[in-house]
């Protein structure tokens, strides 16, 4: 029980962290261009896993040239293009409705862990699945009616979220190929390695003609936060977490995400209050607690190919 509620406690950690990068990504947006600061973030990112994982592996593992391809695109549709699609809907649209369409992965990999790798959803978690759902239709239901801004711009905003969040069910998608054969220390540090070749050509040519002494230090604050806590701290909890339960338990703790972004967007950012974010932010709780308890009585902690099974399938969901 005691290895459970600490899955549970890094889970979170790692959601609530996810929650703060749709905010500090807004932030970032306003005083970056997108390339350049992805380029920063997944330069810190990568540089603390190879220290990492030089560290703890001895030295980089070998990885067969078939997974080497699919984990470059695993990053080319979970790090670039997720991040290119979030990054430049937030400046479309607001940090909260952001974090709402953001918060639908639990169905998907939830849908995706039944669909693809067979796994069994029991009644319960069937319900816990709809209770996200349901939360998120309520919560970006009341962000239609809170905010301000909702023409074009907004809608072309809220289509690019939708757009990262089809690059993270890729993800999820083509991770589930590697799971057992590489490690993942060493996939998150190559992945994250691939995401910085793939933004480091368009960040050059947008340098050329950026005044990167007209950035504030709150915002380069932004961009270190993004890469270390943002990428590194959260991917060290969401793995530690993600080995002791089940994808389809996993997958429902990313439904903090969004209630984690929604709260922050009205600390940090000042956004406009909606109950309807409460009441959506309780069925998604709601949900976790009753696939928790479930969980506890039907989740073996010791099936060691099952964890790595799942490891992977909901790897890139505490991301952003």
């Amino acid at each position: 029980m005691k290895i459970k509620l600490r899955a549970y406690i890094e889970l979170t950690g790692a959601m609530v962290i996810v929650g703060s990068n749709i905010v500090v990504g807004k932030m970032i947006t306003a005083g970056f261009p997108v390339f350049i600061a992805s380029a920063l973030r997944f330069a810190l990112a990568s540089s603390i896993l190879l220290i990492l994982l030089l560290k703890n592996a001895k030295g980089f593992p070998h990885i067969a040239r078939r997974d080497v391809l699919v984990m470059f695109l695993q990053s080319l549709t979970g790090n670039f293009l997720y991040s290119v699609f979030l990054l430049y809907g937030l400046k479309l649209t607001s940090a909260a409705e952001s974090g709402i369409i953001s918060g639908t992965m639990p169905a998907i990999v939830g849908l995706i862990s039944f669909l693809f790798l067979r796994e069994r959803l029991v009644w319960s978690k069937w319900l816990g699945i709809g209770l996200v759902v349901i939360g998120m239709i309520v919560m970006n239901g009341t962000g239609q009616l809170a905010g301000g801004d909702h023409g074009t711009g907004n809608l072309l905003g809220n289509l690019l979220i939708v757009g990262s969040v089809v690059g993270e069910a890729l993800w999820t998608t083509l991770s589930k190929t590697t799971a057992g054969r590489v490690p993942p220390l060493a996939s998150a540090c190559l992945t994250s390695c691939f995401g910085f070749v793939l933004f480091l050509p368009i960040a050059l040519y947008q340098s050329i003609s950026f005044n990167f002494a007209s950035v504030s230090l709150a915002n380069w604050g932004a961009v270190v936060y993004y890469g270390l806590i943002g990428t590194v701290a959260a991917y060290l909890l969401w793995y530690q977490g993600v080995a002791k339960v089940s994808a389809g338990t996993a997958g429902v703790f990313t439904g903090i995400a969004p209630v984690s972004a929604v709260v922050l967007s009205y600390i940090v950012l000042g956004e406009p209050f909606a109950w309807s974010h409460v009441l959506g932010g309780l069925c998604v709780l709601l949900a976790i607690v009753l696939i928790a308890r479930t969980s506890s009585e039907t989740d073996g902690v010791g099936k060691n190919s099952k964890d790595l099974r799942d490891l992977l399938l909901v790897a890139k969901s505490w991301r952003r």
